[in-house]
């Protein structure tokens, strides 16, 4: 059932207000949190009711729904989301999303380069949590051999000259209490912190990180950008 634009009003106020208080008690400011909406099975209409809610950055998994939502409404800002297949990369470029939150390998920022024509804002996705359904880079914090690895690939894509790092993106493992979330979202901070040391010349800005269940917690860990999609449009449809 299709959420109605006064509960997707409501739903989006409320957030907002979540959204404030997390970081409030994280001695943060709410406006330097980016809110992607997640339209993932929703259809283009209840993307335009979210727009006329207020929201500006929205997040889809899949290149080709994706695309199809992105053609009705091109005034907002898009954000890639899922996993990317190298086949997959132009579509990207194509489709005309500006961030891409899930670059776990330097094949796929090359690849995404090549099709460019103009900076892409990307974020490299680690697999903080280890979980084998997960994409991204394997957490560095216990392998030197890892963190080298990573930090290779970083320079690589850095040289790029339409790729344009901004910083990370994790996604913790599903548990209905969201503290068990914390110490994925801390250990993605804290590799942020060490990479903004050892690599100064890259805008180390964000961590992509929380979802509807455990965004407060990323916040309050610093998450500068929260994906939510069940909290604002309901179960998916």
């Amino acid at each position: 059932m299709m959420v109605t634009a006064d509960v997707l009003e409501d739903n989006v106020a409320r957030i907002h207000e979540r959204i404030a208080a997390a970081a409030q008690r994280a001695g943060r400011s709410p406006d330097d949190i980016m809110l992607v909406a997640v339209t993932k099975t929703h259809p283009p209409e209840t993307v335009r009711a979210a727009f006329e809610a207020g929201l500006r950055h929205f997040g889809e998994n899949r290149v080709e729904e994706g695309t199809a939502k992105i053609r009705t409404l091109e005034e907002a800002t898009w954000h890639m989301i899922g996993h990317i297949q190298s086949r997959k990369t132009a579509d990207v470029v194509e489709a005309g999303f500006a961030w891409v939150h899930s670059v776990g390998r330097y094949k796929i920022a090359r690849r995404l380069h090549d099709a460019l024509s103009a900076p892409l804002d990307v974020l490299i996705q680690v697999n903080v949590s280890g979980e084998e359904s997960k994409f991204g880079y394997a957490n560095p914090h216990n392998s030197a051999e890892a963190y080298t690895a990573l930090t290779a690939d970083i320079e690589r894509m850095a040289a790029l000259e339409h790729i344009r790092i901004r910083g990370l993106m994790t996604m913790a493992p599903y548990d209905p209490n969201p503290e068990e979330a914390r110490p994925f979202f801390r250990a993605l901070r804290r590799l942020r912190d060490t990479l903004s040391q050892d690599l100064p010349g890259i805008a180390w800005t964000h961590l992509s990180m929380g979802m509807s269940g455990d965004f407060e917690v990323a916040i309050e860990e610093g998450a500068t950008i929260v994906r939510l999609g069940t909290a604002l449009f309901g179960p998916r449809v």
